[in-house]
């Protein structure tokens, strides 16, 4: 049962990095993408080993992503093996030549759950400048046609950027108009190719987080956010003021869990409280380093070492990430923190701290606050 689950115990996600081959030269990639596989990357063996251990870990979901996964021929070998052990796959591949009508009737066939697509802007001019080829914005269009053909739930990725910041309204108008179950928003980490340059300002992620909460209100689809944790201080905050009441205790499942705020159409459901990396979230890289996520590049293990099991469990690095009260400057003191936590990635990009604050977060906590106003007026 996904509620059940402690996260210092069990993920609730794990991100498996099939490989790091992949046809296109997006602008942020984190994986820094490449255009052969690497000859070392995990087996299918060694794979297979590696689904029993998610398996054994409160069978978290699992999601394939790259690079791109098609470039490996063996992957719907992968992804029936982990289907037929009942664990919950999605993919994530590029909008490449690779996704034809027989590859994604494969994916059907096997059991995969959801097919996820990035689209980074509502236009071919925007869209395939983020990803440095032109012909990706027709190409993803193309294919989700497929997907609605072939009756498999789509999710959209869309990373919010300065390229894209200006153009939301129409990529929320797209991602309806595509009868998406999902649109999943990435805010900006400056980590592989991503550029701290490309970052909207800690103005502007409050600004969309705000216009995101009032997005669910009235569209059909679900809304996830990746490294914008602060999301769910906003979301708390607007259902707060929309109460007209203060409670003492963040109801983050209550608050979490309404108005287009649950994932859950396909099976794949939003987590009980909140994800962050390596706090109910893991990343396998294809050569078998864990990571508490893509976007947070300091190893804990190897797979090919230690099971995925001891490494979440006993990982240092792990542990500090998953107690909140070793956070520092304000997020540390933050009446937030156990729901939000800011972005460790983000932290980590900016400061070379993961347990820093989230330097993108405008918010005061009521602590200094409090402080502020109990410090004496200078005579």
């Amino acid at each position: 049962m996904v509620f059940n689950r402690d996260f210092n115990r069990d993920p609730f996600i794990v991100i498996w990095e099939l490989t790091r081959a992949c046809q296109l030269n997006c602008l942020h990639c984190r994986a820094e993408a490449q255009y052969k596989r690497d000859p070392r990357e995990l087996t299918f063996e060694e794979g297979k080993v590696l689904i029993d251990q998610i398996k054994e870990l409160n069978n978290p979901m699992l999601v394939f992503t790259g690079g791109d996964p098609l470039e490996r021929e063996d992957v719907f070998d992968i992804a029936k093996y982990a289907v037929d052990k009942g664990v919950r796959v999605s993919m994530t591949p590029s909008a490449t030549p690779n996704v034809t009508k027989e590859a994604i009737q494969k994916a059907k066939e096997v059991g995969l759950s959801r097919w996820a697509f990035s689209l980074d802007g509502p236009t071919a001019e925007i869209h395939d400048h983020f990803r440095g080829t032109n012909g990706s914005f027709a190409l993803t269009m193309e294919r989700i046609k497929y997907l609605h053909e072939l009756e498999i739930p789509i999710q959209i990725n869309t990373v919010i950027s300065r390229y894209n910041i200006d153009h939301l309204e129409e990529m929320a108008k797209l991602v309806e108009e595509l009868d998406c179950v999902l649109w999943s928003v990435f805010f900006l980490v400056p980590t592989g190719r991503g550029q701290t340059s490309d970052m909207i300002s800690p103005v502007q992620h409050e600004q969309v987080f705000t216009w995101l909460y009032k997005l669910s209100k009235r569209v059909p689809f679900d809304i996830k956010t990746t490294a914008g944790q602060h999301y769910r201080r906003v979301v708390i905050q607007q259902k707060k003021r929309e109460a007209k009441e203060q409670p003492t205790e963040i109801q983050y499942l209550d608050a979490l869990t309404q108005q287009g705020l649950t994932g859950s159409i396909d099976g794949l459901g939003r987590a009980p409280k909140g994800v962050n990396d390596g706090n109910g979230f893991i990343f396998i890289s294809h050569i078998g380093d864990v990571y508490p996520s893509g976007l947070l590049p300091i190893k804990v293990g190897n797979v090919r070492e230690q099971t995925l099991g001891e490494i979440y469990r006993e990982s240092p690095v792990l542990k500090a990430l998953r107690d909140p009260d070793q956070y520092k400057g304000k997020c540390g003191v933050c009446e937030f923190r156990h729901v939000c936590g800011g972005s460790r990635s983000r932290a980590y990009a900016m400061t070379g701290d993961y347990l820093e604050s989230e330097p993108f977060c405008v918010y005061v906590p009521k602590a200094l606050r409090k402080k502020e106003e109990t410090v004496p007026v200078q005579q």
